[in-house]
């Protein structure tokens, strides 16, 4: 089944910098935007709105950047457990690992950006429960300032609507591996998490690896980063002052804040030089 990403109906556009206004009924292509639950092993765990489409992947991704499968291989994903997926109109994906997971804890309403986190008194809980990264070879600074042109030129949903986030995948050398668009952001980082991990389990921990979000660095972002083993978290806008403080503890690279001609870099505190390198001509 082909789903609808887009929703075209007539708006009213204003030319505002003309004297006088000028002002035309035309159509427009909008974003659609729908509901979806997600059970791992029977049980939801999560309902979020989102973008049809790599249901799967953000199905997958989500289990395991919340730390829900604890190492546990996934056996199948499928949209509904118990009926016809038209039935739910596709709108109920089921991770399951055989009963290999921890069971889960029922989660009612819907999941969006930051849900669940209680400040410093959490971040603490999620140290405690992640290992700091490997340190492992810097990207250079050059190819972390080509990132976003390129992820940029990959998006044909937002060149339509103007109106999704992207997350994209990248290595050292600067090559764009996978990208993912979705109204959430957070959507939008689980799909590229699930892309890997259901292609290739053994992928993941993505260590040497980056990831690149269109948005800001919430601390949300750094989590998953960290859940899924990322070196690299490049964010389009600024990070919070708490995503910052959980990379500095995680060993991730965040830099984020990018312009034409400048980005900064937020983690490590005192970056080495050699992760100030430039990239070789």
């Amino acid at each position: 089944m082909v789903r609808r990403l887009t929703e075209r109906l007539i708006v009213t556009k204003v030319a505002h910098s003309c004297r006088p206004h000028e002002a035309k009924r035309a159509p427009d292509e909008l974003v659609v935007e729908e509901p979806m639950s997600i059970q791992l092993d029977g049980t939801t765990v999560a309902t979020t709105m989102r973008t049809p489409g790599h249901d799967y992947e953000l199905a997958a991704g989500f289990c395991l950047t919340e730390r829900l499968l604890a190492g546990s291989p996934i056996l199948s994903v499928r949209y509904c457990a118990d009926g016809p997926a038209i039935d739910s109109e596709f709108n109920i994906v089921t991770v399951d690992t055989g009963g290999r997971a921890p069971s889960a804890t029922p989660r009612i309403g819907n999941v969006h950006s930051s849900c669940g986190w209680c400040g410093n008194d959490h971040l603490e809980e999620m140290c405690a429960t992640h290992s700091p990264l490997p340190l492992s070879d810097p990207i250079a600074v050059d190819v972390l300032a080509a990132i976003p042109r390129t992820v940029r030129s990959m998006q044909p949903l937002f060149e339509a609507t103007g109106s999704v986030h992207a997350s994209a995948v990248f290595d050292s050398e600067g090559s764009v591996l996978v990208v993912r668009e979705d109204v959430g952001r957070h959507n939008a980082v689980d799909k590229v998490v699930g892309s890997i991990l259901l292609g290739s389990q053994s992928e993941l921990p993505a260590t040497g690896r980056g990831l690149f979000v269109s948005g800001r660095a919430s601390i949300e972002m750094v989590q998953k980063a960290w859940s899924a083993g990322f070196s690299t978290l490049l964010a389009a806008s600024a990070p919070t002052a708490l995503a910052v403080a959980a990379a500095r503890r995680a060993n991730l690279v965040l830099v984020g804040f990018m312009r034409d001609d400048s980005f900064n870099i937020y983690s490590p505190e005192r970056p080495s030089r050699e992760t100030m390198r430039a990239a070789e001509s």
